[in-house]
């Protein structure tokens, strides 16, 4: 059985904490380096409901891809939604880690694996690393389908590539357009436009995208590319959880560990609820009226594995 301090090193060298932005706060964060590690829970979000259910797997380390205090704090105390997180995890004798943006650039990484969950086949990244003489390292990725589609076939396959989350999959461009080259980035991914416009690519796949970004990406072009997909955020970033699981597995493999790993399906995106609006047809400029017949769907709180 792995100390943490070993499991903390193998994670180390795969997603070493050198390539995290400056902003980012990664790496061990709550634990014993001296502590037996056995079982581990790969999640998303560092969130009450994730340290709850590691408790109940008997997991002595979480591994999750957004930290817990990306920013300063001047207290851990229980009576706070973070410090009963941080209270929890000692009492029950669990140890925290974090990979972020030094997964995001990692290969692979985050946005290798969205690209093969949603059907991609990877050519290389949006924006390369130059500290990688590979090529292959860096933010972003670009890939392509084997066939070209038309951007709502495309859409669709994204939504059922992904975990479903209550606010789906948006498309932004003329539902008929072929699709067959794509960027796609984790997360939050507006603020590299000008990189996905360079890429020359059919579509971009990504998450938040805010109005008037995603408004001015799409006014700026005279070729109607890309077209935008926006997925949920959690969702975009979930299954670097199988990823990086299979890459630990393989270290216990290769040093003989006794590690039993699980990937957390409870959904964590902050969004519970859609409520579609009524209009069958948004393609076209028509004058709209609003209607409070609304329909309401219940939010997941776990999901079955999905396929891509």
């Amino acid at each position: 059985m792995p100390k943490l301090s070993d499991v903390r090193r193998a994670l180390d060298e795969l997603y070493p904490p050198a390539w995290a932005e400056s902003w980012d706060a990664v790496g061990l964060v709550c634990g014993d380096p001296e502590a037996r590690v056995s079982r581990v829970l790969f999640a998303v979000d560092p969130v009450q409901a994730v340290v709850d259910e590691a408790a109940r797997f008997g997991a002595q380390l979480v591994v999750t891809h957004h930290p817990l205090y990306l920013r300063g704090t001047t207290t851990v105390a229980a009576d706070t939604f973070k410090g009963k997180v941080v209270h929890t995890l000692i009492r029950q004798g669990i140890g925290l880690m974090v990979a972020h943006t030094n997964a995001d650039h990692a290969d692979p990484g985050v946005s290798d694996a969205l690209a093969e969950a949603i059907g991609l086949r990877i050519t290389g990244p949006l924006i390369p690393d130059p500290t990688d003489p590979a090529g292959r390292r860096g933010t972003g990725r670009i890939g392509e389908l084997m066939e070209p589609v038309r951007l709502e076939t495309f859409a669709a396959a994204v939504a059922a590539g992904l975990p479903a989350t209550a606010q789906g999959v948006r498309a932004a461009g003329d539902p008929d357009q072929l699709i067959r080259r794509v960027a796609v980035c984790g997360g939050s991914g507006d603020s590299f436009f000008a990189a996905v416009r360079e890429a020359g690519v059919d579509a971009y796949v990504t998450a938040d995208l805010r109005h008037h970004p995603a408004s001015e990406a799409r006014e700026a072009t005279s070729d109607g590319k890309p077209a935008l997909v926006d997925a949920a955020h959690w969702a975009t970033e979930w299954p670097w959880l199988r990823s990086a699981e299979s890459a630990l597995l393989a270290v216990s493999e290769k040093h003989g560990w006794d590690l039993t790993t699980r990937v957390s399906t409870l959904v964590t995106d902050p969004w519970t609820t859609h409520a579609p609006m009524p209009f069958a047809d948004l393609t076209s400029s028509t004058d709209l009226t609003s209607s409070a017949d609304l329909t309401a769907s219940a939010h997941p709180t776990a999901f079955d594995q999905p396929t891509a």
